[in-house]
């Protein structure tokens, strides 16, 4: 892949140590002309789920790049460092799932390695930091023009972890789907795909609750409960002015059914 002149980060490390800067710091030492885009340090510690749905949900919209994700629950044991081609950029992280959404996202992955040429790498690598030592010194190479192959041995696409598919079943008058994502507004979002709304009245109960079946927030009065397509194209609830995951006490992996109100 020619240099793309973009890295973007997407990590649970939070902002208030120095993980995040230490990421910059080496990329910048290694690829000083690079730009990099932060997508958010903010995803819930361990949570692989809702970091691999933020970054399939974003790198759309972000120029051609290495995407580098670390949500890395299993840093240091025998979980493979990986880098995955596609047709829309480069995406680097650990095998753990976290990639291959925005993999599909970005047009499949044309190709894929195991992150083990020491080269590649810092010099030394801890057990524990592998955003810093091994992922992000990868991508400002691959950002500069590095050869995918030059990182380390083939991996078969079909060999990558992924994630369990999410639970989305259709209902005699309606769905019931797994809560994929809660943003910061409190927006609940399901794994069902928008087009499951397709059919239901006006009014729907989602988990007993009565809500509007509407196409934005302002389509319930202010306190109101409404289910609608996100601007993901996924089905989502939301509380006009206020916050649907205190309402529907459901957190992510649960299960929420929408069915019509009848």
């Amino acid at each position: 892949m020619p240099p793309t002149g973009w890295i973007s980060l997407t990590t649970d490390y939070g902002l208030t140590d120095g993980f995040v800067a230490a990421c910059h710091g080496v990329i910048a030492r290694l690829a000083p002309e690079v730009r990099v885009l932060d997508v958010t340090h903010q995803v819930p510690p361990a949570d692989v789920r809702r970091g691999a749905a933020v970054l399939a949900q974003t790198v759309p919209y972000l120029p051609a790049a290495v995407h580098v994700a670390v949500v890395d629950p299993g840093v240091g044991t025998d979980r493979r460092g990986v880098a995955l081609d596609t047709p829309g950029g480069l995406l680097v992280g650990p095998d753990n799932g976290l990639l291959l959404d925005a993999a599909t996202a970005l047009g499949g992955i044309t190709a894929a390695v195991e992150l083990t040429n020491p080269a590649w790498l810092a010099p030394l690598v801890s057990r524990t930091f592998h955003g810093r030592d091994v992922f992000a010194p990868v991508a400002a190479r691959l950002a500069r023009g590095g050869r995918l192959a030059d990182a380390g041995p083939a991996v078969p696409a079909e060999h990558l972890v992924r994630l369990p598919d999410p639970v989305v079943r259709r209902t005699g008058d309606g769905f019931t789907a797994e809560v994929l994502t809660v943003d910061h507004f409190g927006n609940v979002q399901l794994a069902a795909p928008a087009g499951l709304l397709a059919g239901l009245p006006g009014s729907v109960r989602v988990a007993g609750h009565v809500a509007a079946h509407g196409a934005t927030f302002g389509d319930t009065p202010a306190g109101g409960l409404v289910v609608y397509a996100d601007s993901a194209g996924l089905v989502a609830v939301a509380v006009n002015g206020g916050r649907a995951v205190d309402l529907l006490a459901a957190g992510p992996g649960e299960l929420l059914t929408v069915t019509a109100d009848r």
